[in-house]
């Protein structure tokens, strides 16, 4: 039985699947919500904090719609912390190489803007331009501190595996903030000065700390010629 909608949503009553998904999350902040929970359960107060240009009103509502259509749900934590929390339900979960495709293709806008990146935005961003053919001839086992935030990412065989939590054992540890990481990564930031000015935390393979950047490209911006 298909989920009746509380609110009036905007459809194009077209019969192609990509009108009808756009339908379902195409509405503004919908797909940004689900980057949100990619990295795990979160309660309205964190998702809040983490899209600050969406008002409350509007991530209640948002959150109301892909409740209904079933691409999240709700689930209490167990005490003491007893809170509810939204998570992304399987079918949810199918929508990550969307945004990860989606984010390759915007990354080629000649007017993208530059602004401040959330944590889901920076680890979504990893996971879409790693880049394979650069990283076959290199293994190791990176964590990252990011504030209170833990992630281990290991490199093997030219593939790329990302994990919340800390390692057993890294061969090399970068604690920076998320700003920072991001410059490293994909805004060209080098190393060398971002250590420099304390941006940055090195703790390791100062080899692998090197090298670790250069396996995340970014995709050629396109031009009018194009």
């Amino acid at each position: 039985m298909t989920p009746q909608r509380s609110s009036p949503m905007r459809r194009y009553d077209d019969g192609c699947a990509a009108a009808h998904a756009l339908d379902l999350v195409g509405e503004r902040w919908a797909l940004l919500v689900v980057r949100e929970l990619l990295l795990g359960p979160k309660r309205f107060s964190d998702l809040r904090a983490d899209l600050p240009g969406i008002s409350p009103n509007v991530l209640s509502q948002r959150l109301k719609d892909l409740e209904e259509i079933g691409v999240i749900g709700r689930e209490q934590l167990p005490p003491p912390a007893a809170s509810w929390v939204y998570v992304l339900s399987e079918w949810g979960r199918e929508l990550e190489p969307i945004l990860q495709q989606l984010g390759r293709w915007g990354a080629r806008s000649p007017t993208r803007p530059q602004a401040p990146i959330s944590l889901a935005t920076l680890v979504s961003a990893m996971k879409t331009m790693f880049h394979p053919a650069a990283a076959r001839n290199l293994n190791g086992t990176v964590a990252l501190v990011l504030g209170r935030e833990r992630f281990q990412l290991q490199i093997a065989g030219g593939e790329l595996n990302v994990r919340r939590g800390v390692p057993e054992q890294a061969d090399v540890t970068l604690t920076a903030d998320v700003q920072t990481l991001g410059g490293l990564l994909f805004g060209g930031l080098p190393l060398e000065e971002a250590e420099a000015q304390g941006q940055v935390i090195i703790e390791g393979s100062r080899e692998l700390a090197k090298r670790f950047p250069s396996v995340f490209q970014m995709p050629e911006v396109v031009t009018r010629s194009q």
